[in-house]
């Protein structure tokens, strides 16, 4: 094939829709920890589709250079294709043969390559289409939603926009009604933990999706931590208890029922659960880390109980923080990018009075590429407590408090760096009603909040009782200008 050719088989791969035009410029992070976790859902999960892990294994042996076994997968996926779907098979081939023609090409096949364009561009006409009229299928939108919810949270938007593009010419498909209820109950989630928002549109979509699919009992468990999280404690027992009934050794599954058990405040039952599951997934970092967190609320309990009736648990609370320090460190060792995982390992040290080790996990956790501006924000936050209350440091206490108000992101631990400011500058001028610096600190929240007014008056009393001070000066001559 000569160089034209090349170049022209190029153009045409770059038309297609698989995992080699999905993703941006951006290397895929995190490669072995993925790769484990979808040798695992081979191993555990009980779908038609596993066809599609198969897929998106492929794109990551190629990312590793491992051709072979990018070839291999894609060989099983097809078989599983063939076995599984024997009513219409043409278009579940799409991905698959995509990724074929994108591997050869890459191992500069071009004649493999060029076979398998030409498999993808007749089913294509079988349809009366062509590569370049830009209408999709529901089975590629499909996986590619699936594909984007396994990578990274930072793709669910872009995950659900495709499950919505496949629910349109399928709306009864069981797998893409799952794929749109679980990537909009995911996105509540995090959006709960970052804004105390209380979205509920996942909940109608959880419900179609186990009406749709009544055999998969982890869209049920999902179902179940919804109804909870709405109080509703009886039905979500119900689903929960369902789901276990079906499936009572699937990893999947015991995490979120171990999730369940956790915030109805059942430790025990819920450590119970993760155990079994850990036994299952012994390397899986999300199980090491729920496992933590039942040790650390079980000695949160212990300590208030102390506090309350003035009784001696310290062995025990002790032998709890251990625990947790155990498991934050085992999630860290197969999920190093794991931002809260970092936080939770350094405050738990701080719990043992370790804080040189709380010091250096910190430290981690600020050099974490590509960090979110509310995982910048909620370490920004707890270093600070860490140097308020432990190193006794309130300068740089305030420096961390500051950083993270400057973060534009209105999640919650931005609001409680704003809270910890306000307390130390309110404190500042109550003890000493000269304090200039205190009155500069609560100019620069008021800035920061758009309220220019009320900066501009804290700025000029920062400034009448330290005139010299530039800094003072050019904020409120900024600020002025501004409202100017």
């Amino acid at each position: 094939m000569g160089e034209l050719s090349k170049t022209t088989l190029k153009l045409q791969l770059l038309q297609l829709n698989c995992h080699f035009t999905w993703t941006s410029t951006e290397k895929v992070s995190e490669l072995d920890e993925i790769e484990e976790r979808l040798y695992d859902q081979l191993e555990f999960l009980t779908t038609k589709n596993k066809y599609m892990v198969h897929n998106l294994l492929s794109y990551i042996k190629h990312l590793k250079g491992d051709y072979p076994e990018a070839i291999s997968h894609l060989e099983k996926a097809e078989e599983m294709i063939s076995e599984s779907y024997t009513d219409k098979t043409n278009s579940k081939y799409l991905v698959t043969y995509a990724n074929y023609a994108w591997v050869y090409y890459m191992l500069e096949d071009y004649e493999k390559s060029n076979i398998y364009l030409e498999k993808v561009k007749s089913i294509y006409k079988e349809h009366q289409l062509s590569l370049h009229d830009n209408i999709e299928f529901s089975e590629v939108y499909g996986e590619q939603g699936w594909f984007l919810l396994k990578i990274s949270a930072k793709n669910y938007e872009k995950s659900k926009e495709c499950f919505k593009k496949a629910l349109e010419t399928e709306p009864d498909d069981p797998e893409w009604n799952t794929g749109y209820a679980t990537v909009v109950y995911r996105k509540e989630v995090i959006d709960s933990n970052k804004y105390s928002s209380k979205r509920n549109e996942s909940l109608p979509l959880l419900k179609r999706a186990v009406e749709l699919n009544p055999k998969d009992s982890v869209v049920k468990a999902l179902l179940g931590l919804k109804l909870q999280e709405l109080r509703q404690n009886k039905e979500a027992r119900k689903y929960i208890e369902e789901a276990l009934e079906q499936t009572p050794n699937l990893p999947y599954l015991l995490r979120y029922a171990a999730k369940f058990y956790r915030k109805g405040g059942m430790i025990d039952e819920a450590l119970r659960v993760l155990k079994r599951a850990v036994h299952c997934i012994p390397n899986s970092g999300f199980l090491h880390h729920q496992i933590g967190l039942c040790y650390r609320q079980k000695m949160n309990r212990l300590k208030r109980s102390q506090r309350q009736y003035d009784v001696s648990n310290d062995e025990e609370i002790n032998r709890l923080i251990q625990n947790a320090i155990f498991h934050f460190e085992m999630v860290l060792e197969h999920k190093k990018m794991f931002v809260f995982a970092h936080i939770d390992l350094a405050n738990m040290y701080i719990e043992a009075k370790e804080y040189d080790k709380a010091e250096e996990t910190f430290q981690k956790a600020f050099n974490i590429i590509n960090l979110t501006a509310e995982e910048k924000q909620q370490i920004h936050f707890s270093y600070a407590q860490f140097q308020e209350s432990c190193r006794k440091s309130e300068a740089d206490a305030i420096k961390q408090y500051k950083e993270g108000l400057k973060i534009p992101e209105n999640a919650i631990a931005r609001q409680q760096c704003e809270n910890a400011l306000k307390r130390l500058a309110n404190r500042m001028v109550k003890t000493d009603a000269s304090d200039a610096y205190g009155f500069s600190l609560l100019g620069f929240i008021y800035k920061l909040n758009q309220n220019k007014l009320k900066a501009i008056e804290y700025y000029e009393k920062a400034l009448k009782f330290d005139p010299n001070n530039e800094e003072y000066l050019s904020e409120l001559c900024d600020l002025k200008l501004n409202v100017g």
